[in-house]
């Protein structure tokens, strides 16, 4: 009797097959949302609501439905084969990963429940006339006053608590634990601020940057990488120490990314006034 020379490969099962294309598909859908946004294809209520907190996870529930019963059907099957077997794994390791941040995500929100931070609460910098007129000329939030109860303020109006609704902004940000802190000017003085925060808002990859030396403000604009949201930034030198404020262009948390971006700035600018700002 006659044996092939080149026996037939078992065939890749389809559910494995499935699970691959899902895993191909699921990733770019959420490159997908963001890129769309940030060049302006869609609006970013759709590109973030609407594709990415609202289909991104009916997308991941699929694959890691689709993934479970391919993981099944690997356990089971007779021989049992290791490429079906590693491909449902992963999978659903990966799913359960990405909701794990997802969950991670909803705490950073909950600790950062406002997206406008600054380092003064009762005399907080102000934008120039030019930032102001460029927020309101769009769908952006307003820059809002520090002292009002949250719940009377947009963007928040109806979308945070009732026990965050009572609070201002100074209030909120005050209570944070990692709440930014002034930067004492020591021996420098306001030109050396001044150009100490241009640099380091450069170094940063902010656009944008403008300085009024008679104001004593600098102004830069951050923008994020994948959904290409803005931040307008804003540091106020006095003759005594140096204020910052960030404040999103759009949304309610910024999930601690102006806190961050303040901190960084405040680092910048004193490492290069040097000893004169310690």
């Amino acid at each position: 009797m006659n044996m092939p020379l080149n026996p037939p490969m078992n065939p890749t099962p389809k559910s494995t097959k499935l699970t691959l294309a899902l895993m191909a598909i699921v990733p770019l859908w959420f490159v997908i949302a963001a890129l769309g946004t940030k060049f302006g294809i869609w609006s970013w209520q759709f590109g973030l609501l609407t594709l990415t907190i609202a289909g991104g996870p009916i997308l991941l529930g699929i694959l890691g439905l689709v993934a479970l019963v391919s993981l099944v059907l690997a356990i089971r099957a007779k021989p049992r084969r290791t490429v079906p077997l590693a491909v449902a794994a992963v999978a659903l390791l990966a799913v359960l990963g990405v909701f794990g941040m997802i969950a991670s995500l909803g705490g950073k929100a909950a600790a950062n429940p406002v997206s406008d931070i600054a380092t003064d609460t009762g005399n907080p910098p102000v934008f120039s006339t030019a930032v102001m007129a460029e927020r309101a000329g769009a769908e952006f939030n307003p820059v809002n006053d520090y002292q009002t109860p949250i719940g009377q303020l947009k963007p928040y109006q109806g979308r945070v608590s009732d026990e965050l609704a009572v609070k201002s902004l100074a209030q909120i940000i005050t209570a944070k634990a990692d709440r930014p802190a002034p930067l004492p000017l020591g021996g420098a003085d306001k030109a050396a601020g001044i150009a100490a925060v241009k640099a380091a808002m450069s170094a940063m990859g902010l656009t944008d940057i403008r300085a009024d030396e008679a104001a004593g403000t600098v102004e830069g604009v951050a923008t994020s990488f994948w959904f290409g949201f803005k931040d307008d930034v804003v540091a106020r030198v006095g003759d005594a120490q140096i204020d910052f404020r960030s404040v999103s262009r759009v949304g309610v948390s910024d999930l601690g990314a102006n806190t961050a971006r303040i901190n960084d700035l405040r680092s910048r600018t004193e490492a290069l006034l040097g000893t004169a700002a310690r």
